[in-house]
């Protein structure tokens, strides 16, 4: 039996982003036969932006080699014991817009969010451009991707993980929902 509840942490983690003003479409848990590991995935958007543009995506993964060391840690630390909090597990925040025919400057964009994701938030910043055909004009696809850990000490303990986090993914939300209309106006050069 697993010594920490790594489904419970995730059905908490949809409960808690509803507090934070996201709707949570859908989950999936997958399971690596070979190897076990694990990765849940849930698919959520601002509460304003039911019918879009933006969609986001939040990813747990879980090496079962990491879950093996976090429960030899509880084991040698006891029943009263406080785990080692620095086995960690990776978090994964996407937030994608649909192809933009009047996209943002992309140094710039990556500039703003850096202020508002800070040291708690790193985001990277990234663009597709695609063409239906060869004499068409490119459309560029927005993708932005944060990576946080997730100390298993904090979720064993029953302690407030990412509500500091939440916030800053609702603050990058707003700002992409209130520019989103300026880049998706084809009218605008």
């Amino acid at each position: 039996m697993a010594v920490i509840d790594l489904q419970g942490f995730v059905a908490d983690l949809k409960d808690h982003v509803a507090e934070h003003g996201f709707h949570v479409h859908d989950e999936r848990h997958f399971i690596e036969t070979y190897t076990n590991r694990q990765t849940w995935e849930v698919d959520l958007h601002p509460d304003r932006a039911c019918d879009g543009p933006l969609d986001m995506h939040v990813a747990l993964e879980v090496d079962p080699r990491v879950t093996i060391l976090f429960e030899d840690e509880v084991v040698r630390v006891g029943e009263g014991g406080e785990p080692d909090g620095s086995i960690v597990i990776p978090v994964t925040f996407s937030f994608a817009l649909p192809p933009l025919p009047a996209g943002p400057d992309l140094l710039v964009l990556a500039t703003d969010l850096a202020a508002i994701g800070g040291m708690g938030l790193p985001l990277e910043v990234s663009a597709v451009d695609s063409f239906a055909a060869v004499t068409d004009a490119p459309e560029r696809a927005i993708a932005i991707v944060s990576r946080v850990e997730v100390s298993l000490a904090r979720i064993y303990l029953g302690q407030e993980v990412l509500c500091d986090v939440l916030d800053k993914c609702q603050s990058v939300a707003e700002f992409l929902l209130d520019r989103a209309p300026a880049w998706l106006d084809e009218g605008l050069s």
